[in-house]
């Protein structure tokens, strides 16, 4: 006697076949004009990647925009051989970006590929690009202060962990200098670096002079220079912050540290216009502003571990209150400002201690501290309310004490506020040695 036992295919392996056997659905490039290329025939939503050509000149590029007319792209590597009339074929999914222990060490480019010559680092999962802020209220508050290594900033500018800080400057004063002092200097276990539109020559010397070799041990550096395509330097900022997100999520404190902010909206600013939207102010697409703070909200707290957030903002022309400075410094929780005048005195770091502010300096600081920090202040503060007076040497010694203090004792500030580039001073060693300034200054002990 025979049975038969009907056919039971298993519902993954059946799954996989009906994908397989799908129809595959081709489009075609329509046009290439400037960095934008226009697909008709997909219907592939906003941020996924779609395959152009064929062979060795085929090439990702990004869905940027959709209309009824078909999808609007930007590239991620450059094409020069693309042209009109090139298959198009959608990968059905965005970006993803490793994640893991395995990736310290390490140099990634724009969308976290090693361009370091090392083998494939061990990844713990790969995650989508895209990732939401914590919600705010399950961001813990900040109450610990971040050893940054820069007596300046311990201690007149006191960082928390978990704070969004910008460093504001022109070209040329010292921005990528002092945030690699910082990336040597700070206590947290794990830096991610991203560097986009850096000059190609400068990369290696950052990662061999400023970084150094301890310093690289404990970091991830996110690399897309300024001749890479604007998508692939706006992708390096985010790749970037999804890789300290999830050393947050495994309750790590991390510390992101971006140069520039700037090149962000710069290479947004590309994108936008490419893709039709109108120019505003100076230039800059409405997206520019909006796309700012849906990066910089990503930094900061969660219910566990924390994201602080360090970014270089380059102000054009010197100007603070350009468009991109004015809307960085309405997000972050506080700002460093680098002085020329400073900087071409030798003075390094050129941080202008005045101008500089933490809006978080009073919760992570105790009332001692607080206190020896206002006095420096306010010495300062009198000094530079006086110092037309005493150039040209109308300043009448005992007019006001605070400007005597600071006169007599202008070395010993000076020394203080400024640090050799290859020199780490503890948090401590900076509260001792600004409590004794303070009581030369006039204040209790």
């Amino acid at each position: 006697m025979s049975t038969t036992t009907a056919f039971r295919p298993h519902p993954e392996r059946f799954a996989r076949a009906l994908r397989l056997a799908r129809p595959e659905r081709v489009g075609v490039v329509t046009s290439v004009v400037g960095l934008g290329v226009e697909i008709a025939g997909l219907n592939a939503p906003v941020g996924d990647l779609v395959t152009v050509g064929d062979g060795n000149t085929a090439v990702d590029v990004e869905v940027m925009a959709a209309t009824a007319g078909g999808i609007r792209c930007m590239p991620l590597a450059p094409t020069p051989g693309l042209r009109a009339g090139a298959p198009a074929r959608s990968r059905h999914a965005g970006v993803l970006v490793p994640t893991g222990n395995g990736l310290l060490g390490r140099v990634l480019d724009g969308i976290g590929r090693p361009i370091d010559g090392g083998p494939l680092p061990p990844i713990a999962a790969r995650v989508p690009i895209a990732n939401r802020p914590p919600s705010a209220l399950e961001r813990t508050r900040i109450s610990e202060p971040l050893q940054t290594g820069v007596r300046v900033l311990d201690t007149l500018t006191t960082i928390g962990r978990g704070q969004r800080l910008g460093l504001f400057a022109g070209s040329g004063v010292g921005k990528s200098s002092l945030l690699s002092m910082i990336a040597r200097g700070t206590e947290a276990p794990v830096s991610v670096i991203a560097l986009v539109g850096e000059r190609g020559r400068e990369v290696r010397e950052f990662l061999e002079d400023d970084l150094g070799e301890a310093g690289l041990a404990r970091s991830v550096v996110v690399v897309a220079t300024g001749d890479e395509p604007a998508l692939m330097r706006l992708r390096a900022a985010f790749t970037a912050t999804r890789i300290a997100e999830a050393f947050r999520d495994e309750g790590a404190d991390v510390v992101l540290m971006m140069d520039s902010l700037t090149r962000v909206a710069m290479a947004q600013r590309e994108i936008g216009l490419s893709v039709g939207e109108p120019p505003a102010t100076r230039g800059y697409p409405p997206s520019t502003f909006s796309l700012l703070a849906q990066l910089l909200e990503r930094a900061g707290t969660a219910a566990r571990g924390s994201v602080t957030g360090l970014y270089t903002v380059l102000v054009e022309g010197d100007d603070h209150n350009e468009p991109v400075a004015d809307a960085a410094r309405s997000i972050l929780d506080g700002h460093v400002v680098l002085d020329r005048k400073l900087a071409v005195a030798g003075h390094f770091p050129a941080i202008d201690a005045l101008g500089s502010i933490s809006r978080v300096a009073n919760r992570v600081t105790t009332p001692q501290q607080l206190a020896v920090a206002t006095l420096l202040r306010r010495a300062l503060a009198a000094r530079h309310a006086a110092q037309d007076l005493i150039d040209v040497g109308a300043y009448k010694s005992g007019t006001n004490p605070l400007v005597d203090a600071a006169l007599e004792h202008a070395d010993a500030i000076t020394t203080f506020l400024t640090q050799p580039m290859d020199e780490q001073a503890s948090a401590r060693e900076s509260w001792e040695l600004l409590s004794g300034l303070s009581q030369r200054l006039g204040g209790t002990p």
